[in-house]
């Protein structure tokens, strides 16, 4: 009793930044301390990055007490962790939860499910309007998910529903009908096809684009959204796409060009496909090569082209290089590969890399990350 009356000393704000350290879970529970940490904890200001991703008892019903007693105007980022995995099962977000969800929470711009299964809604646009950015992390998606507009149910199926939108909808513009989100990222989603990505050039402010592990998309399907087209993806400012384990090649798409495509990043085993295709893209201005292994002479022969290049990136990549012990001993060439391995560093393990890149692209800047250099033996 001591400590909650010296706690009781604290002005608000202090005691607001205390509880901000505590997760979504721990909150709940000390708002049942007191009426005053009742009302400190619904405070705007925790609310506005909510991550229940680690919560796993999560369902339908705790989403639907957070929504009604916590979460409101000051949220701005959501992450969730669905039922896909769980021996449960059963249904997690559904069209009234995500009504009530855009109704009460007008200022969210950020979304990020796990796990979820979205093949109980029919489209995305259910989805809250203010949304700008969307991730989706081992979801499931229904065929037409990714369309502007659901499916119409029938009136005379639901009445009572069907009278109550007629006198509260607006009138529809043509400006307010499309959706807002800017950045789709899809990770590890085994059900988006080429049909999914070819439906996003209905998307009109979709500006990046990230695939990572996506099983299903070929290198047909992403030439067939190249500009200019029927289903370009005409707003496309930046793209990402990884591959680990799966030899897609889906980065061969890119071979046919893709105009006002300024910055491309390339993982795993899609960056020697990408490669063959960057002298087609003389828009890009930046570029992150992540996960792989290079050579030089892959690396020059790729980026020779890219004169509006600004920005080079290289991220846990593994640089081979051929070894210099069949040389002659204490020749010109030897000397140099022992200058240049002295000279290498973390954040410059290739010199002679960036003497020729700097040399070939002059307004490029390179960037090593978590990069080594392996010899060649044979």
């Amino acid at each position: 009793m001591a400590d909650m009356k010296a706690l009781d000393c604290f002005p608000e704000n202090i005691l607001i930044e205390i509880l901000s350290y505590l997760n979504v879970r721990e909150l709940v529970r000390n708002g049942r301390v007191c009426k005053r940490w009742k009302r400190l904890v619904k405070d705007q200001r925790l609310w506005r990055v909510v991550d229940l991703s680690t919560w796993k008892g999560v369902t339908s019903r705790v989403l639907w007490v957070l929504l009604r007693q916590y979460l409101g105007r000051g949220l701005r980022y959501l992450r969730l962790r669905g039922l896909l995995l769980s021996a449960r099962g059963g249904a997690f977000l559904s069209e009234p939860w995500l009504q009530t969800l855009a109704s009460k929470c007008p200022r969210l711009f950020r979304l990020s499910l796990l796990h979820t299964d979205l093949r109980g809604l029919p489209s995305c646009s259910l989805l809250p309007p203010t949304l700008q950015i969307l991730e989706l992390h081992g979801c499931e998606v229904p065929p037409g998910f990714f369309t502007q507009n659901p499916p119409v149910t029938s009136e005379l199926d639901h009445p009572v529903v069907a009278a109550s939108n007629v006198q509260n909808k607006p009138p529809v513009s043509s400006s307010s009908s499309g959706i807002a989100i800017e950045t789709l990222i899809l990770d590890n989603v085994p059900s988006f096809t080429n049909q999914h990505l070819q439906s996003l050039n209905l998307w009109g402010r979709l500006s990046r684009l990230e695939l990572r592990d996506m099983i299903r998309v070929t290198a047909s399907g992403l030439r067939s959204c190249a500009p200019p087209g029927v289903q370009a993806l005409s707003h496309l400012k930046h793209l990402e796409m990884d591959t680990g384990s799966r030899q897609q090649m889906a980065a061969l798409g890119l071979g046919e060009g893709w105009v006002g495509l300024e910055s491309l990043g390339l993982g795993g085993r899609e960056v020697s496909p990408g490669l063959l295709c960057l002298s087609r893209l003389p828009d890009l201005r930046w570029l992150l090569l992540r996960s792989c292994r290079l050579t030089e002479m892959m690396v020059l022969r790729s980026c020779r082209m890219l004169k509006e290049l600004r920005r080079l990136e290289f991220w846990q990549v593994e640089f081979v290089i051929e070894s210099r012990r069949g040389e002659t001993e204490g020749g010109a060439e030897r000397e140099e590969g022992e200058r240049e391995r002295e000279e290498s560093s973390e954040n410059d393990p290739v010199p002679n890399l960036r003497r020729s890149l700097a040399t070939l692209l002059p307004k490029c800047n390179v960037l090593f990350t978590q990069c080594t250099v392996t010899e060649n033996m044979d």
